[in-house]
């Protein structure tokens, strides 16, 4: 019996490491916290996992270093050395499996002006439509 409840308790463990593996991963790179913050708390509402930056090279060193990421959340205007929408191409050209979101508050961008597959969001945003383009562009 002692040998049975060991082996249901690795199996849950390991049912709950490949669950957490499944569960899409975005990155969301927005400079004003509080903003940043509410985004955060809106996607963990909706299962997906996060990880955060509050500029563009803050954001291309966790992609080096993360490779699960499945979607950027990218605010357009932020310090660093590039802005948002130059961050979404980098991201577009060096890791094509990644889903792109653009958010801004000014007026919707040229469809020219964004990746090929992205989607743009304007501030204020509905959550409930960003949690579904983030579940579309990560087939979550």
């Amino acid at each position: 019996m002692h040998i049975e409840r060991r082996n249901v308790t690795r199996q849950r463990m390991l049912t709950a490491m490949t669950s957490e593996q499944t569960v899409p991963v975005i990155l969301i790179v927005e400079d004003e916290a509080l903003v940043r913050l509410s985004a955060i708390g809106m996607f963990e509402d909706a299962g997906f996992r996060m990880i955060e930056a509050g500029n563009s090279d803050e954001a291309l060193e966790l992609l080096e270093t993360d490779c699960d990421v499945q979607l950027l959340f990218t605010d357009v205007n932020m310090p660093g050395t590039i802005d948002g929408l130059a961050l979404a191409r980098q991201v577009r050209d060096r890791w094509p499996h990644i889903g792109i979101m653009v958010a801004s508050a000014k007026p919707m961008l040229q469809p020219d002006e964004l990746p090929a597959g992205s989607r743009f969001e304007q501030k204020p945003y509905s959550p409930d439509t960003v949690v579904r383009h983030a579940r579309e562009l990560t087939s979550a």
